[in-house]
This record gives C-alpha cells, structure tokens and sequence, in this order.
C-alpha cells in the first residue's frame, strides 16, 4: 500500500502545481496536521482518494470549517483495508488554546482507548501530531514530545509512528528513526511517501481479535 504522509507545509506541487495523474500511484492520503483545510479538500477531491486526518496544535479553524470529505480518526482506531489506524493529534500544552494536552491529559486519552485497541488487537500505525518524547522533538516545551507515546509504541508495537510539528527550518530535523518497540518513526513535514508491505499487516478480517474480524467481514459484504 502507498500512502502519501503529509503535515505543516502545503506542498505547491500538491497544489499551486499539481497536474492530473501526479498521485495515481496513492491509494491513501493521511495528514499529521496543521494544514489548511481547503488543501485536503483539494487532495481528496482531484486524487478521488481518502484522507484521514488527525488536528495540530494549530487547526482551531476546523472548528468551523472541517475539511469536507475528509475522515477524522483522532481518538479512535480506523480501518482502512486491513491496515489498523490510530490517530492521536495535538501537541504539548504551551497555552490555553484547544488541541493541546498536557503529558497526563494525553495518557487520559489512550487510557480511554484500552478497550478499543482490545477489540482491533491493537494497531499498525500511529497518527500524531507530536513527536514521541526524545524521537525527534525539541527541548522548549511548545515541541517537547510525549512521553506517553513510547509507553504506547512498547505495548502495542506499531509498524510506523508518523508524525510533524518539528518543521525542517528548525534545524534539528530528523525525517526517519528507529524506535526500540520496532516502529518506524517518519516526521512527515511536508511530504513524505511511505510504501506500507501487504505482510506488514494483517489481511483484512484477520487480525485474530473474533469479534472485530466478524464485524470487518460483516461490513464487507
């Protein structure tokens, strides 16, 4: 599966530039936030494939203007052709504006989705806005990372982490690591394409959770 990973900077040649057929090779767009909601729009619309989306620290004007035909998987664990997606966005609370969370406000949340991750048996790829703490983040609190998500990443063990908010013209900028539970962290500022390996997931309806497979199926028919 090819996915086009996107965060923090429009792409011109996504946009401004973009010519027919240039992402017919994509079979998924995900954005890791702070993106204009028109430029998802955009992309959904002229590639005719979906985006899922998680929220930066600076997407407040989603509120109210959500990018139409475009897929929210923040707090939950999205399905897309087997491939299982948790999306987890925000950064760490530097200020009292919405979509940011302090280190225990963001455990708060993936303690909330235990019951979920047992009933996909868990997931393959994480979707933050953030960093994981000391995996490509900045020591000013504004781009710390959360701590949390390692403890997250070395119980379920995901395939990939991708993530933004650390932009290039920071200086300390990092676009792959390697992470000890065995994912492969990817800061997709800007863009990024990641070519996801059919045996780096389950097939679809066969993740061995019974009652998650029998619904996956079910809906399949």
């Amino acid at each position: 599966m090819r996915i086009l990973c996107i965060a923090d900077k429009e792409d011109k040649g996504l946009w401004d530039y973009y010519t027919p057929g240039k992402l017919k090779d994509i079979d998924l767009i995900i954005s890791c936030g702070d993106l204009d909601p028109a430029y998802l729009e955009f992309l959904t619309t002229v590639t005719n494939r979906t985006v899922l989306y998680v929220r930066g620290n600076h997407d407040t004007k989603y509120d109210h203007k959500p990018p139409l035909g475009c897929i929210d998987i923040d707090d939950q664990v999205y399905n897309f052709k087997g491939l299982r997606i948790l999306g987890l966005g925000g950064s760490m609370r530097y200020g009292e504006k919405p979509d940011m969370y302090t280190e225990e406000e963001m455990a708060k949340r993936i303690r909330k989705l235990k019951g979920t991750f047992s009933f996909t048996n868990g997931f393959d790829i994480l979707v933050a806005h953030a960093p994981a703490e000391n995996y490509g983040d900045l020591p000013d609190l504004p781009h710390q990372g959360f701590a949390c998500f390692n403890d997250l990443m070395e119980a379920y063990h995901p395939k990939y982490m991708l993530y933004g908010h650390v932009h290039q013209e920071y200086g300390k900028f990092t676009r792959e690591m390697d992470h000890p539970s065995g994912a492969k962290l990817i800061n997709c500022g800007g863009k990024y394409i990641l070519d996801v390996p059919e045996d780096a997931y389950p097939k679809e309806g066969y993740t061995g959770s019974f009652f998650y497979d029998w619904a996956i199926r079910r809906k399949k028919k």
